[in-house]
């Protein structure tokens, strides 16, 4: 019996030792890039040039200023579901989990039917080992114009439970959730951390931009009180020529998606935030 036992325990060791390989094989194929130096990016303001980007447009003038989201362009929404998510934010006595869901539900109703919006989200579960939890981002929601029932529905069947793997997320969007995608594609994370998977965003969106430039991230930094964390996002908004907000409030939230969505704000007349 005693030897029945030890056979047993043996084998169960040596599937655990093969799932656990293969799993670390497969991050290994995803995470490539080298960890953010300040030497990695000199100059931000350069990245953000057009003499950069030579097929660039020009900056519309200020008496003819153009949609920033014209008929066919693609909104993809990344949203951390990782753990810290369920904490309070700093000056409020709500969770941050709970003040995106609610900004999120004023916000995606009033974007423009003729824009296809999408949903992302990492954080979902935490896996049994951290390589696993490195990789737990998903997809929730295809591309669809009028989808913001399907994209609240995913977000409020969600729980905050896992790690924040950023750098992850952002390739599965370019590689996967934009691969058939033409025209111009715009993603918005929301995070409230930095990454937390040994991988650097910043460095990331620098060789993006070097491959192409039909993309830009816009992140918004909620309730992070952290300088790297912020200056790891800061640079791949830049990076990416597009814009970093940071909200330590709900109405800071609520208006740096209205910005980033280019929505009108005088519609927040009617928006009514319970803080309680």
């Amino acid at each position: 019996m005693i030897n029945f036992r030890i056979i047993i325990l043996i084998v169960a060791f040596f599937v655990c030792f093969v799932n656990y390989t293969n799993v670390n094989a497969l991050a290994n194929e995803n995470f490539q890039y080298n960890v953010y130096t300040p030497e990695s990016f000199k100059s931000l303001k350069e990245l953000n040039t057009p003499k950069q980007n030579p097929a660039a447009k020009a900056a519309p003038n200020a008496s003819n200023p153009a949609p920033k989201f014209e008929e066919g362009s693609h909104i993809l929404f990344i949203v951390d579901f990782s753990n810290s998510m369920n904490d309070k934010i700093r000056m409020e006595q709500r969770s941050k989990m709970q003040a995106a869901l609610d900004t999120l539900a004023t916000i995606l109703p009033k974007i423009p039917a003729n824009i296809k919006t999408a949903l992302r989200v990492y954080g979902y579960k935490a896996g049994f080992t951290p390589v696993q939890g490195c990789m737990a981002s998903k997809m929730s929601v295809p591309f669809a114009t009028k989808n913001a029932d399907n994209i609240l529905g995913a977000l409020f069947a969600t729980k905050a439970v896992g790690w924040t793997p950023i750098t992850y997320s952002l390739k599965q969007a370019v590689n996967v959730d934009f691969a058939n995608v033409k025209g111009k594609k715009h993603i918005v994370l929301l995070t409230d951390g930095g990454e937390n998977c040994d991988e650097s965003p910043c460095t990331y969106a620098i060789e993006l931009m070097k491959l192409r430039d039909d993309i830009s991230i816009d992140v918004i930094a909620f309730d992070i009180d952290d300088m790297e964390a912020n200056d790891q996002l800061r640079c791949a908004a830049v990076a990416t020529r597009g814009k970093f907000y940071s909200a330590n409030t709900t109405h800071q939230l609520l208006d740096s998606l209205f910005e980033s969505l280019s929505i009108d704000k005088n519609v927040k007349g009617v928006i009514k935030i319970d803080e309680n």
